[in-house]
């Protein structure tokens, strides 16, 4: 059996715990904090939620108060991988200084290391060119401050330490951050502006996407602007201004009003379109070609103001529109 004192580094699986007299009344992953060594009270809440943790012989809630002599069973707990390999990746860097890093995304890019994704990231890049980052996002996490999604590009800010990472997280929470994306979308609005404001929750039936849900009550409140920038025959170009930072936002919000972005699988049902479509030519016509022109969602995070972390000073950055999307608009402009 196994006391609050003693080393557990690597644990044999199940491992047994009888409570010593002098954890009484802590709770249960707090506990499990303190005696299993290497593994984060996270990780260790993960496993109690995923009924790996037996107390007398039933699954219990981390909140759990522990009594002296309970008996604990612990059937595994997932073992928290390192930082993100710092990894030699081509970065447009906007602007830099002590406090922070602001840099133009590809499109293609995942920002942090996560399942089935744990190199080529935004993280490892940044990691690499500057070396220490903050660490107040956790070791998966160092420097990230916000996300884009994978085939979003644009401007996207970096903490070089942990108070500037906690300054810039408080504005984003405060909301006082204003982003600015630009998005091509299927449809044509019959207005030069509008307003979305719909609650955001998991979809029904789609695990990896979010849709607009009134119906239920734990649905976060999400307000999308967007003005229209050009109108084509059949595609716009938007001025999108998220006031909320929901997952996916933009995209569920444009689509739930007719207006999909282009190229967006998730929500539009297309990851790919070619010149002579967005003419409206058919296959083969004599002046248009048939080979993609776009391979992902057409959304770009054109501008981000903020307060710098130091001075307080409000700060613009700017990135360029994406070739990709350039060749679209150009296309379009052709018709």
């Amino acid at each position: 059996m196994a006391n609050a004192s003693s080393d557990l580094e690597v644990p044999n699986w199940p491992l047994e715990i009888t409570v010593p007299e002098e954890a009484a009344c802590l709770r249960l992953d707090a506990y499990l904090t303190q005696t299993l060594h290497g593994f984060s009270r996270a990780s260790i809440q993960r496993a109690i939620a995923a009924g790996q943790v037996e107390v007398e012989g039933e699954p219990a809630k981390p909140s759990l108060k522990v009594e002296s002599g309970w008996a604990i069973t612990v059937h595994g707990i997932e073992t928290v991988r390192p930082g993100p390999e710092p990894e030699a990746i081509p970065l447009d860097i906007l602007y830099e200084d002590d406090w922070l890093v602001v840099v133009n995304k590809p499109a293609g890019m995942i920002v942090h290391p996560a399942k089935g994704h744990w190199s080529g990231t935004l993280a490892s890049a940044v990691a690499h060119r500057f070396g220490e980052l903050s660490t107040t996002g956790g070791s998966q996490r160092p420097g990230i401050v916000h996300r884009l999604d994978r085939d979003t590009s644009g401007v996207i800010v970096v903490a070089r330490h942990d108070r500037a990472h906690e300054a810039l997280a408080a504005q984003f929470a405060d909301r006082t951050t204003e982003k600015e994306y630009w998005a091509i979308a299927r449809g044509v609005p019959d207005r030069d502006a509008d307003v979305v404001d719909k609650p955001i929750g998991p979809h029904p039936r789609i695990r990896e996407a979010k849709a607009v849900r009134p119906d239920i009550p734990d649905a976060k409140p999400a307000l999308t602007t967007f003005e229209v920038l050009e109108r084509f025959d059949r595609f716009s170009l938007l001025k999108v201004l998220p006031k909320t930072g929901r997952t996916h936002q933009i995209r569920v919000h444009l689509a739930s009003v007719g207006l999909p972005i282009l190229c967006d699988k998730l929500y539009g049902g297309s990851d790919r379109i070619a010149e002579a479509e967005l003419k409206g030519a058919p296959a083969g016509s004599p002046g248009s070609t048939d080979d993609p022109i776009l391979v992902r969602q057409a959304l770009h995070a054109r501008r981000l103001t903020i307060a710098h972390p130091r001075s307080g000073e409000r700060v613009t950055f700017e990135a360029p529109l994406p070739e990709d999307m350039s060749a679209v608009l150009e296309c379009l402009r052709d018709e």
